[in-house]
């Protein structure tokens, strides 16, 4: 079969994929261009969100413009696309930590992974957006943080567009650090299949419990200035559990998953002036004694999650290393160290 009907064929199954999730795409448009193998740039869902605009960066990374109809808001969405699109590809939903991406802590700023990442033929997807909010359903729009529902954004409207917009397999995974690292467990429970792997950096693993609602308030609301009321109500709702990875662990079931965390005690990238060092020189030791307190509540969740799975009999890969605070230097080592369990969801005929 030539490449180009292989592609005509690749960008069919994209149109096919799309009628059956609800989107209406047009076929007289959907053949796919060269590169970055953008197939139908008008996408539409059911539930109302759509692609604005795909803005083309460069010959592997695309821009989308995506209105979410859930917070009646555009988000970005970077991508990188895979090197060759003449076949349909898995995609890597990769997440930034606490402040979405829109500040200087983020992969492309802070380490290689998008350059490794480039590498395994598959699209890389990036949400622009969300700092703070710990990537959930808010109850309420927040004065500070504004309207947030960005479980739903993330497991309902956003896929089936990447996918009929870029003629993807429709098999995804999913990867993120920090805050981060809760909500993609979460997206994994509420949407089981959705996400074949999640791999989680220095996550925090539970949060209905005192120590783990103090871990998500310092985040969402000293921090973010935002407030966890509007998030998930008082400290006795149930929707603290409900959102919380360790009680609802049983729903991980069939997820290829990996786990990472340090255990606070400053390693070899916690040094003043260090290739991920973000802080000036003279600030490291204050940054790095904040790292070591989160990375300890981190190690301990992941140690809690680590013996809920057992008890219920559920495969996962827990990495602890002997060292390491908070920082960037130890997610780039644990997302290379993570990728043969992305790969095995992206890759592996379930």
């Amino acid at each position: 079969m030539s490449h180009h009907r292989t592609r005509r064929r690749v960008a069919l199954a994209a149109v096919a994929s799309a009628v059956a999730l609800g989107i209406g795409v047009s076929p007289a448009t959907a053949e796919p261009v060269n590169s970055p193998g953008v197939v139908e740039t008008s996408v539409k869902s059911s539930d109302g969100s759509y692609i604005q605009k795909i803005e083309v960066k460069d010959s592997r990374n695309v821009r989308l413009h995506v209105y979410s109809a859930a917070m009646n808001n555009t988000v970005a969405v970077d991508v990188l696309r895979p090197s060759d699109t003449s076949e349909a590809r898995p995609s890597l939903y990769l997440f930034n930590g606490a402040g979405g991406g829109l500040d200087d802590a983020s992969w492309k700023r802070n380490t290689d992974a998008l350059e490794f990442l480039g590498t395994k033929n598959i699209n890389v997807v990036q949400v622009v957006g969300g700092a703070w909010s710990f990537y959930t359903d808010w109850i309420n729009p927040d004065p500070v943080l504004g309207v947030n529902k960005w479980q739903t954004f993330t497991t309902e409207e956003l896929p089936p567009l990447v996918d009929a917009a870029l003629g993807t397999n429709g098999v995804n995974a999913v990867a993120a650090l920090s805050m981060t690292g809760t909500s993609v467990l979460n997206f994994a429970i509420a949407k089981p299949g959705l996400f074949r792997s999640v791999a989680t950096y220095s996550g925090i693993a539970q949060v209905s419990d005192p120590i783990g609602q103090q871990m998500v308030k310092l985040t969402v609301e000293t921090w973010g200035g935002g407030d966890t009321r509007n998030m998930w109500g008082p400290t006795d709702s149930p929707l603290w559990r409900a959102n919380d990875p360790m009680v609802n662990a049983e729903k991980l079931r069939g997820t290829n998953l990996f786990f990472s965390t340090g255990n606070g005690i400053p390693g070899e990238f916690d040094q003043a002036g260090g290739k991920f060092r973000m802080e000036s020189p003279a600030e490291t030791p204050q940054v790095v004694a904040i790292g070591s307190v989160i990375e300890g509540g981190v190690n301990w969740s992941n140690h809690n999650m680590n013996t809920r799975l057992n008890q219920l009999g559920i495969p996962a890969k827990f990495v602890y290393r002997d060292s390491g605070t908070h920082s960037w230097g130890y997610w780039q080592d644990d997302l290379k160290s993570s990728w043969p369990v992305l790969a095995e969801g992206l890759f592996s005929t379930p």
